[in-house]
């Protein structure tokens, strides 16, 4: 308790000092229910301060309960582009990431602005610093911002619509992050019955039961076809994807984790940019409580040039992300299906070595 109210003093003394500026809110690429939520969240604790802050991320918001959640909520967002104008921000701050999936504002923030607060719920990854930091493995950052609030960082009101909206949102932020409360622990339970009388529950429902798009379904479909299942894990690629279905892949590892007897799913597939640029994502998702998919990941795929982690993860969940580098780009559908056999032998041989059993030959 005496830990939380040193935290509590040192934000608050910081949000003081900030008191009249105007700040940058910095999320992941792809916005999940956690960040998009812990970021409205923060963004009313500083309007007490008279802080003024945007949200912005630098992908795509392409998960149908994502989107339902923005819409239904009105929360606003921006996405990061060409001419983003930095200059009229005085400091960043980042909730769910530690800048390593958020380039390329990352490194736009690394020359202009000074870093004032990091909150993250996963493994410490020495991107960057920042003047307050609250880095632990935890269920939520929606778990860690409602500790906060409850603590008197925000005095909640029922009367409230943004403090509803602040509150119907990181209850979906701790429901999905933990899985639907399988893998919450005492303090997310806390957390959400705390909410609990301020979230607007029809509204949540909503969210909730959002329909999976005909493209989710199909790139489901492609994963529970491709499934190589060993030692109780199935893992499947599913070849390329826009942009807009990139959170396929993550519903897709949802689904083939549900099959009898299989403990751990990785799905993976190539994400084509507008730009002709190509990035591999993957997700892995695991029932197996010795299993760290943090750690599992960072040994299977390892580090970049700059010596930072192609992925990593929390508790039951993980995620990597691998450049394709020279190799981007459109040509004659031989070469791509040439490309796209080389990366998912590689992904496979990769994981097998790592579980230890025969390669792809």
């Amino acid at each position: 308790m005496s830990e939380l109210k040193d935290q509590l003093k040192a934000l608050q003394e910081l949000l003081k000092k900030q008191a009249g500026k105007r700040q940058l809110i910095v999320l992941h690429a792809f916005p999940d229910p956690d960040a998009i939520a812990s970021a409205y969240a923060f963004q009313l604790i500083c309007n007490q301060y008279e802080i003024e802050s945007d949200i912005v991320y630098a992908g795509e918001i392409s998960h149908q309960q994502n989107i339902a959640l923005v819409k239904l909520l009105g929360i606003e967002m921006v996405k990061f582009g060409e001419g983003f104008q930095i200059d009229q921000y005085d400091f960043a701050v980042f909730l769910d990431t530690q800048g390593v999936n958020a380039e390329p504002i990352t490194s736009l923030v690394d020359d202009k602005l000074p870093i004032c607060v990091v909150i993250d719920h996963h493994e410490p990854q020495d991107r960057i610093s920042a003047e307050f930091t609250d880095i632990a493995p935890a269920g939520s950052v929606s778990t860690k911002l409602t500790t906060y609030i409850e603590a008197g960082l925000l005095n909640m009101s029922h009367e409230s619509k943004s403090h509803q909206i602040a509150a119907t949102a990181l209850m979906h932020g701790i429901i999905s992050d933990t899985r639907n409360f399988l893998a919450a622990d005492e303090k997310d339970f806390h957390a959400a019955g705390f909410l609990s009388q301020f979230a607007d529950t029809e509204t949540l429902r909503q969210i909730q039961t959002q329909a999976r798009s005909k493209q989710t379904m199909e790139i489901i479909h492609e994963a529970l076809g491709n499934r190589v299942t060993v030692e109780g894990y199935s893992i499947a690629g599913v070849g390329y994807l826009r942009p807009g279905d990139r959170d396929a892949v993550p519903q897709s590892a949802d689904f083939l984790l549900t099959e009898a007897n299989m403990h751990t799913a990785i799905v993976y597939g190539i994400v084509r940019g507008s730009d002709n640029s190509e990035t591999l994502v993957g997700s892995m998702r695991t029932s197996k409580i010795v299993l760290d998919p943090d750690e599992f990941i960072k040994d299977v795929f390892g580090k970049d040039k700059e010596g930072e982690f192609y992925g990593g993860g929390k508790a039951g969940a993980g995620a990597f992300k691998i450049p394709i580098g020279f190799l981007s780009g459109e040509q004659d559908e031989a070469f791509q299906a040439s490309k796209w056999q080389l990366y998912d032998k590689q992904i496979k041989n990769k994981i097998f070595a790592k579980i230890g059993v025969q390669p792809v030959k």
